[in-house]
Formats: structure tokens, sequence, C-alpha cells
């Protein structure tokens, strides 16, 4: 930004230089201009008084004279009043150009993406607030830019600040109502706002989503948690079946799905598979269950952080992470090597600090954590035993 400023101040002196001081023609140039009027003249004459025409040479001689009192006379002053013109207007058309650029233009713009890519882990809730009220504003300004639109919506889904996300996506869907993925963001705002209810207009929006694009998850995943609240377990499980088929076999988000899956068979009355008591044992790890205090509901868009990090060391690096969105609480799940971090191994790792994170804005980090459980001196093992870990509220909260 700042060298994009300087550039234009550059570039407005710069032009300022041709228009303050203009190209003037040489004195040879002017010289060569007299000589060939002079020249002009003489001729004209010789012929005037071939002709015996006074009153025409008396006509030329008026007319070189008057050329010649305007070169005198008339330019220095024309080019006076000129120069102080240009210093008066200069600085006037810079200032009224940068004004106009600043409030037009993009400047506001690259200044909210600069501040944007500098969030971290380090930045404050307060921060965070600011440059969302700064962007409100400015989509204010830009109501065409989804590109706020959709900030501010996630962001107003992760607050559970439901009523606006829920306008903020009906705006969006103004300007393009094809969307699959605005109109699944819509469905979950809809359905979020209206109490965890299924009303005609998400359901509406969800279906639309899908008919669009059929792999489209959120909008799978909403249908599925709003129908088995509402006791359709049938429903619920064709969406989350349609959704477990996008997921890696095997991968923690597979069998999250899995065990919804489970839960809503045995609400029918049907029989679930029991896990294989024949597999290889399991790989040396930490079987980890997370449950929120009673009372309290982990909101679907949070994001849950599992984390280990060794208990000998001061770093606070984790060896092993897994990150689980939209989770439904207590949950139970297991870290091993294959969530290791930098050719670490949990394996190989003597004793460790399990932590729990639970973001809304989707950030790592205890100052972005509204939800937090830790403990230690957990050793890693074959055992699947869990080590239970209970939340409390964190700094975000």
């Amino acid at each position: 930004m700042t060298t994009f400023v300087i550039a234009c101040v550059g570039l407005v002196v710069f032009s300022g230089l041709f228009f303050l001081f203009p190209r003037r023609r040489s004195g040879s140039t002017e010289a060569e201009l007299d000589a060939a009027n002079l020249a002009w003249y003489r001729q004209r004459k010789q012929e005037l008084e071939s002709q015996g025409e006074s009153v025409l040479l008396e006509d030329a001689r008026l007319r070189l004279f008057e050329d010649e009192r305007r070169h005198d006379e008339g330019r220095p002053e024309l080019s006076a009043t000129t120069r102080f013109s240009a210093w008066l207007l200069l600085p006037l058309v810079g200032l009224g150009a940068g004004l106009l650029y600043y409030e037009l233009g993009a400047a506001v713009d690259v200044e909210l993406a600069q501040r944007l890519q500098g969030l971290g882990e380090s930045s404050s809730p307060s921060e965070m607030r600011q440059l969302i009220s700064d962007v409100e504003q400015r989509s204010i300004k830009r109501p065409d830019n989804l590109h706020y639109l959709a900030l501010l919506g996630r962001y107003y889904i992760g607050q559970q600040e439901y009523d606006l996300a829920r306008e903020n996506y009906r705006q969006m869907l103004r300007e393009v109502p094809e969307d699959a993925q605005i109109l699944a963001y819509s469905a979950q705002a809809e359905f979020f706002a209206a109490g965890r209810t299924l009303t005609d207009e998400a359901r509406l929006r969800a279906e639309q989503a899908l008919a669009v694009d059929p792999q489209q998850r959120t909008a799978l995943g909403m249908l599925g948690m709003a129908f088995y609240e509402q006791g359709d377990f049938r429903a619920a499980i064709g969406y989350w079946e349609r959704l477990l088929a996008m997921e890696t076999p095997g991968s923690e988000n597979a069998n999250m799905i899995r065990s919804v899956l489970d839960s809503a068979r045995m609400e029918l009355g049907e029989e679930v598979a029991e896990p294989n008591t024949q597999a290889e044992p399991a790989a040396t790890g930490i079987t980890v269950r997370v449950t929120a205090p009673e009372g309290v509901t982990i909101s679907p868009s949070d994001t849950v952080f599992v984390l280990a990090r060794s208990a000998s060391s001061s770093s606070r690096m984790p060896i092993a992470v897994q990150r689980l969105q939209g989770v439904t609480l207590p949950l139970t799940f297991r870290l091993d090597d294959r969530h290791s971090m930098a050719g670490q191994k949990l394996s190989r790792t003597d004793e460790v600090i399990v932590a729990v994170q639970v973001s809304a804005d989707g950030r790592p980090g205890e100052k972005s954590a509204r939800w937090l459980g830790e403990v230690a001196g957990v050793t890693p093992s074959a055992e699947g035993e869990p080590i239970e870990v209970l939340l409390h509220p964190g700094v975000a909260q």
C-alpha cells in the first residue's frame, strides 16, 4: 500500500513538471520565424511596387507590425498567467484525485486484505472484532462484493449470530441464486436461526444446493442432522450414507459419520455391525473421549482440535494433531502415528499432554478457543481405554 501511494505521488509530480514547464521553441527557431516573415514582406513589397499597389503595400507593412507586436507583448503576459494558475491548480488536482480514488477505488479493499492475511494465533479477539466491524462497514458501501458477504456469513455462524448469517446469505443469493455452496450455507443459517428446525426455506435451499451439486457436503450433513433430530431416522440415514461415500475409508470423518449412522440404525431397531475383533492389534496411541459440561451444546460449525504434546519438552509444538469439523459431543476417537507431525512419532514418546481446543473461526490456539480441555501425564499404548477430557470455557468465550 505504501509503495502504491509513493508511486502515485511520483506520477503526479512528474506530470506536473510538463504542465508547469511546457516545452518552448528555442531562440534559433524564433529567429528563423522572424527571418521568414521579413523575407516574405520584402518579396511582397517588390511585387506590389512593380504593380504600383501602394495601398496593398501599406497593408502588408501593418500585418508585419501586428505580428511583431503580438510576439513581443502578448506572449510574456500569457505565459506568466498560465504559470501562476498552474502552481495553484496542481496541488488541488492531486488532492482531488487522491480523495476520489480513496472513495471509489480499491485502497480500502487492499488494506482489509492485508489485515486478513495478517491474522494469526497471536491476534486478539478485540482485533478480530474490529476487523469484522470494518468489513461490515465496507460491505455496506460495496454490497456487490461477495467476498465480504461470504466472510461475514461464516463469521456470524461461528459466533452463533444466526439471524445475521441468514440475512447475509439471502443477500448473496440475490446476486448468485444458483451457487451450490451459498445455497447450502443459506440453508444451514436458516436451520440454526429457526432453533434447529427444518423450515420450508431451509429444506428448499438445501435441496436446491443438491440439485446443482449432488455431492454438496454442507447440505447433506445439515439435512441428515435435521431429519435425525426430527426423528425421521430413515431419511437421515439416506443423506449420511451419501456423505460417507465421499469420505476416505478409515478416516476420522468417515468413522464419525459411521457412528451417527449406527446410532440412527439402532433407533430403527436395526442391527449394527460389530467391529472386527480379529483385526490387527491396535497401534500404539491414545484413545480420547471429549465431553462438554452438562447443558452445553457445541455448535456443529465449530472446529475441534485434538493434539498431543511431549510432556518433557518446553516447546508447545504438537507431536500429533487431529482436526474435526462439526462434531457432536461426546466423541471418542484415537490419536496415533497417522496423525503425527513433522516426522515425529507419537508411539515413540514416553509421556504426553493431551489438549482439546474448540474454535469458532477455525483457527488453532488457546487464544481462539471458546472451549478448552487438557489431561497431562498420558502414556501412549496399544490399549483402547479412553482418556476423559472435559471441556471448560476458554479465552474466546
